[in-house]
């Protein structure tokens, strides 16, 4: 599974660390697609990179992180075609997947731990959508993105 990640300065040390976490498990292909170095950054910018690269199908999920995960959200949903849930526990996460087939994921950096935000992402990758009337519910969104 290829995975995208983004980041402010606010998220920046809470990427890193889940960068680190993952890379460990060798069963995904990570793509950092900045802020690096925590040099001050526009959550905005990386929010698209990363949000893009979803789209375009360079990715197949995007992770992102900003002091809170609310500001960075809000910027990766502007990109037609991306669903991006800010959550703070795992089950949220794992319904934005089962439910409503995110397909990425928002964490503040600056209110999770570390160990909390793995659970969150574990959650998140390990789900799978469950279609059906959920699906129903993704064709209403989608209707609403195009008008």
């Amino acid at each position: 599974m290829k995975i995208g990640f983004g980041s402010d300065h606010g998220g920046y040390e809470l990427k890193m660390k889940i960068m680190k976490a993952l890379a460990k498990e060798d069963k995904y292909e990570l793509f950092d697609f900045g802020s690096f170095e925590g040099e001050k950054a526009d959550y905005p910018i990386y929010a698209k990179k990363t949000a893009d690269a979803v789209v375009n199908g360079d990715v197949d999920l995007g992770l992102l992180y900003c002091g809170t995960g609310i500001g960075i959200s809000i910027a990766a949903n502007k990109v037609k075609g991306i669903r991006c849930a800010h959550v703070s526990d795992p089950y949220s996460s794992r319904m934005a997947k089962e439910h409503n087939n995110a397909n990425m994921l928002a964490l503040g950096g600056r209110v999770l731990g570390e160990e909390l935000a793995l659970e969150i992402v574990h959650a998140f990758l390990n789900a799978e959508f469950q279609g059906g009337r959920h699906q129903n519910r993704l064709d209403l969104i989608t209707k609403m993105e195009e008008n």
